[in-house]
């Protein structure tokens, strides 16, 4: 973990503000829910491999479980950028490729795949998810969950996805329900 400066080595300048995939998930867990947590806020950094990514949520999900603690990961980023030619990216068919590829994982539990696609193809869809997707991902190996989607969109030049996965429990003749 490193720690980022932002702006200005010291004062109000050197604070990196939140943006909107950090407040709007908080607002919607802390003031619809009147929920109140601690907070820890990671960017995953594209310059980051996705497997060493995938590594990092099985660490986050053995922490979890080590503090005993009832933890919610939120993985908050926008699909493909590249959905419109009058966008800031342009157009590019692998942004509606990748988005569908994105709810067929959910779908199907199963997000392995898409840490298989090609560099090439995923600089043409222009996700933001994908590297927060490879940390949901390595949790989810440590952590038996049940993906729902919940609904998608491309209102614009960028796609929206929205899931939940559910731990699945163990019933007392230890089969998952």
């Amino acid at each position: 973990m490193v720690g980022a400066n932002y702006g200005a080595n010291e004062g109000p300048a050197s604070c990196m503000p939140m943006d909107w995939g950090t407040l709007i998930p908080l607002w919607f867990l802390a003031k619809q829910n009147k929920w109140h947590a601690e907070v820890v806020i990671v960017t995953p950094s594209r310059e980051i491999s996705l497997q060493k990514l995938v590594t990092f949520g099985e660490v986050i999900a053995d922490t979890a479980k080590f503090s005993g603690k009832r933890v919610a990961f939120v993985a908050s980023a926008d699909q493909g950028h590249a959905h419109e030619v009058d966008g800031p990216y342009g157009f590019h068919e692998a942004s509606a490729e990748f988005d569908s590829m994105v709810r067929r994982a959910v779908v199907e539990n199963d997000l392995a795949p898409l840490f298989e696609l090609p560099p090439s193809f995923v600089e043409n869809a222009k996700p933001d998810s994908l590297w927060q997707l490879a940390i949901l991902h390595g949790i989810l190996k440590r952590v038996q969950m049940k993906s729902q989607l919940l609904s998608y969109q491309a209102p614009t030049y960028f796609g929206l996805l929205c899931a939940a996965y559910l731990p699945v429990e163990s019933n007392e003749n230890g089969r998952t329900a």
